[in-house]
């Protein structure tokens, strides 16, 4: 007779605890050998008094190295980023948004197919069916964004159509006031979509912002355009906007909210829970990316469930090291679940702090 062995989700948590440290004890030896390391994590270690590789043996451990800093990333060269180990492979470099300065720069080899093929694992074959094409109405130009998006279709069968949206553009007309440019802007690129998708049948998959799908509903029944998925990320992605997708712009259609930027990857969503009353949280792609929600006067306190707090998150891939940097992003800290057994974010939004000094209008 065989017994069933019921794994509770504090096994689970655990395990995937284990599993974390014993990640970051291997990125760590990788991006801090001598053999394997980039310059600028071997540079920081040789002005340490400790070797990381000793000091460091799992998650909680990287306290030692501080806090990631923002401006490590703005300007080059940007080969200080390539583990020697990787270095005679082809390299992409990605921007962040710039809606906070100089942009961010972040090396590439692979990271963002890994990204994109692991989130593909979670989207349902039916809403979002395999060889179907895809169109991304968004930011391409110098963000993964484009390039992540096509793979993705590439990656379930598809081809992928795109309309460019330039944020960095529509945060001048923002900032200038130019309302009338930002709406005719808008509907520049709302037309450019529309006429892809009358014009191709085989599109069932949409990436799109709020702002640009509410634009897109205002003119079109996207169901009867044949689009049976949409995957949507962006500042303005809420339990308000969740419901009213939901509800009103595309009923019937699998509405899948994100989370993502250059930096970490792609974060998942709970699966939808009425229950839930809409509110949507957000898991990182452990042990490839971690965050915690902290106390944003003191960082090196992990709030409670339940309360505020600003993200600190850490990325860890062998081509890309980056432990505890406080992200624009604050959140309320959420349990675990038995899909993803780790930390969770809810009723994400920017950081309090910074609301005066970032124009987040374009998402």
């Amino acid at each position: 007779m065989v017994t069933a062995i019921s794994t509770t989700l504090e096994d689970r948590v655990s395990e995937a605890r284990a599993r974390l440290d014993a990640h970051v004890k291997e990125m760590v030896e990788w991006h801090f050998s001598p053999e394997t390391g980039c310059p600028f994590w071997l540079d920081y270690a040789a002005k340490l008094d400790f070797d990381p590789r000793e000091k460091i043996h799992g998650y909680a451990d990287l306290k030692y190295l501080g806090h990631f800093e923002d401006e490590w990333l703005r300007g080059g060269p940007v080969r200080r980023w390539v583990p020697k180990a990787l270095a005679d492979q082809p390299l992409y470099v990605f921007e962040t948004g710039g809606s906070t300065g100089l942009p961010k720069s972040r090396v590439n080899i692979r990271d963002f197919q890994t990204d994109y093929e692991l989130f593909s694992e979670t989207l349902d074959d039916e809403t979002f069916p395999r060889g179907a094409d895809w169109l991304m109405l968004g930011p391409t130009g110098p963000r993964r964004l484009r390039l992540a998006i096509e793979h993705l279709a590439q990656h379930r069968g598809g081809i992928a159509f795109h309309v460019d949206l330039d944020p960095r553009w529509v945060n001048k007309m923002i900032k200038a006031g130019n309302h009338e440019g930002m709406q005719l802007y808008k509907e520049h690129v709302v037309d450019q979509g529309l006429k892809i998708l009358r014009g191709h049948d085989g599109i069932q998959c949409l990436f799109t912002t709020p702002k640009l799908l509410e634009a897109l509903c205002e003119k079109v029944s996207l169901s009867k355009l044949g689009i049976k998925g949409i995957f949507c990320g962006g500042t303005e992605m809420n339990a308000q906007f969740h419901r009213f997708a939901r509800e009103e712009l595309v009923p019937g259609i699998d509405f899948i909210p994100t989370y993502g930027n250059t930096l970490m990857g792609l974060a998942c969503c709970k699966p939808f829970d009425p229950a839930d009353d809409y509110a949507i949280t957000y898991y990182a792609p452990a042990p490839r990316a971690i965050f915690d929600i902290v106390d944003p006067d003191d960082p090196e306190r992990t709030v409670d469930y339940g309360e505020v707090g600003r993200v600190m998150l850490t990325t860890l891939t062998p081509e890309f090291f980056m432990p505890r940097f406080l992200e624009r992003d604050e959140g309320t800290r959420a349990r675990p679940i038995e899909r993803y057994p780790w930390d969770g974010v809810a009723n994400l939004g920017l950081f309090t702090q910074l609301t005066d000094s970032v124009v987040v209008g374009v998402y």
